[in-house]
C-alpha cells in the first residue's frame, strides 16, 4: 500500500489516515528549517522504495527523542554531511510507522499530527492509537 489514490484526469495524490489529502508536516512556527519526509518534500508521502514506511507525522518530544536513541535511532545528533540539523522538542518529523507503534508500546510515543499522517500508516498501527495521540 503506497497510500495513493488516482482519478482519473488527476494527478497522483497521497491519502492522509482521515481519508482527505495528505497536508505538509511542518509546523508554521518550525525556525530550524526541518526537512522531512522520504522523499524530502516535508510530506509524509510513501512509495515502493519506501521500506521504512515514513508515513506518521508526528511532534517530537523530548521522551520519544531519548527512546529513540536508546533503541538505536538517534534523531538529536546533527549529521551536516546529510545535511541534518538534529531534532529537538516540537520539530515536526515524518517518523517509520514500525518506531511509532514500538515507541506506543514502550508508552513513549509522540503526538501525531493526523491530516498530514499518511493512510499507509494503518497498514502497521491502529487508527484509533493515532488518535489517542493526535495533536
Amino acid at each position: 500500500m503506497d497510500g495513493s489514490y488516482k482519478k482519473r484526469g488527476e494527478n497522483h495524490k497521497q491519502l492522509n489516515v482521515l481519508g482527505g489529502d495528505l497536508e505538509p508536516c511542518r509546523s508554521l512556527k518550525d525556525k530550524n528549517e526541518i526537512v522531512t519526509g522520504f522523499y524530502r518534500d516535508n510530506c509524509c508521502n510513501t512509495g515502493s522504495d519506501d521500506f521504512g514506511l515514513h508515513t506518521v507525522c508526528c511532534i517530537m518530544t523530548k521522551s520519544f527523542l531519548t527512546f529513540s536513541k536508546s533503541v538505536g535511532n538517534d534523531l538529536c545528533t546533527p549529521i551536516p554531511e546529510y545535511n541534518f540539523k538534529g531534532l529537538k522538542e516540537g520539530d515536526h518529523w515524518c517518523l517509520c510507522a514500525s518506531r511509532w507503534q514500538e515507541a506506543f508500546e514502550a508508552g513513549k510515543a509522540p503526538k501525531v499530527v493526523l491530516r498530514s499522517t499518511n493512510i499507509a500508516t494503518i497498514s502497521v498501527v491502529k487508527l484509533e492509537d493515532l488518535k489517542k495521540y493526535s495533536s
